[in-house]
């Protein structure tokens, strides 16, 4: 039923969605939710789906595309209308100009939910290889062209001389992979940072620098080993000597069987990747278009199934989402409820 006080706008797009979006006009009306951004939370947004799908049987099935999370903001602030999407799935917070530019195209209502936070973990079999990392060690160990000069370290030791003279062997997730990203984000690019002539190049040359700052090695010591996160576990079992990266969750699911692996001096564990200690740790959040909520079908429904499975022990926790502390939660949780709209305020 729509719900014409509480929500006038959304009464018009109801009954003819797309005469709601101005230049985003795509023509005719749409069925099914549409989510659209980063591709670190793309895997927990297909969960919520399949999930939202069995326990309403009632709604179409929602469309959930990895575009990036820049990609998904700039189609999410386009306008109203059925031919642009009503969330915008994103591994940072939106920014300052985004919200700007959202405003300027029409979408003045915004809600923001943090979904819980990304953790990764770096990892070794119970009485394997033990380091302390940090993320300029794991760049320089793993980097294609370090600073852009030619990869020439064989061990841990090559690269910091407190390290354990071992061949570097790293089992990872693949280019396709979210927790690649958070890897190539969290991680390299914060190790590559670490030399003041990137952080030039970033400034100069983005294209150079994504290149230079977060191209893994092809020689054999960075393996990528596919989406399975299990199949990671059973290598590092096998091999005393070599790290895997994957998502916290595993960690935690394995504790009797591997080993985190401390990254600048910290533990990766849910207390530490919860309060941001473990630098493997970023929020993951959703975007709603409120002037949605009540012309797309389920809509309200679909964000409530998110709020259903975020937390510690819910689904989303077993294929790596890391939940957020108790208060956060709370925050989320209304936020899922009363779509309080998001003010540039709090952007700033």
């Amino acid at each position: 039923m729509i719900k014409m006080l509480r929500y006038p706008t959304v009464a018009l797009c109801a009954l003819a969605l797309a005469s709601c979006g101005g230049a985003a006009d795509g023509g005719g009306t749409r069925e099914s939710i549409r989510a659209v951004g980063s591709s670190t939370v793309y895997p927990f947004a297909k969960a919520v789906a399949e999930m939202f799908v069995r326990s309403h049987p009632e709604f179409k099935s929602p469309i959930i595309e990895s575009t990036g999370t820049g990609g998904g903001m700039n189609l999410f602030c386009a306008g109203l209308g059925a031919n642009t999407p009503d969330i915008a799935d994103a591994s940072r917070r939106m920014k300052l100009s985004e919200f700007q530019s959202c405003q300027a195209n029409g979408v003045k209502e915004i809600t923001e939910i943090q979904v819980g936070l990304d953790g990764i973990a770096f990892a070794s079999t119970k009485g394997g290889i033990t380091m302390n990392l940090t993320p300029e060690i794991v760049y320089r160990a793993l980097a294609a062209n370090p600073y852009g000069k030619p990869q020439t370290a064989k061990t841990w030791r090559d690269v910091d001389p407190s390290l354990p003279a071992t061949p570097i062997l790293v089992y990872g997730p693949p280019s396709t992979s979210g927790t690649r990203d958070a890897l190539k984000e969290l991680v390299l690019e914060k190790g590559c940072e670490a030399d003041p002539a990137m952080a030039q190049l970033k400034e100069s040359d983005e294209d150079r620098f994504a290149q230079v700052c977060t191209e893994v090695r092809s020689d054999g010591a960075y393996v990528d080993q596919g989406e399975q996160d299990n199949l990671i576990v059973q290598k590092i079992e096998g091999n005393p000597q070599a790290v895997g990266v994957f998502g916290y969750s595993y960690l935690e699911e394995n504790a009797d069987r591997v080993q985190g692996l401390r990254m600048n001096g910290v533990e990766p564990t849910y207390a530490n990747i919860s309060s941001f200690a473990y630098p493997g740790a970023r929020p993951l959040f959703i975007y709603v278009k409120n002037a949605h909520l009540d012309a797309i079908p389920g809509l309200r429904d679909f964000v409530q199934e998110w709020a259903g499975a975020w937390g510690k022990d819910g689904p989303l926790a077993k294929i790596g989402l890391v939940a957020t502390p108790a208060d956060v939660a709370a925050k989320s949780a209304a936020a899922a409820m009363d779509f309080t709209p998001l003010t540039a305020d709090e952007l700033k």
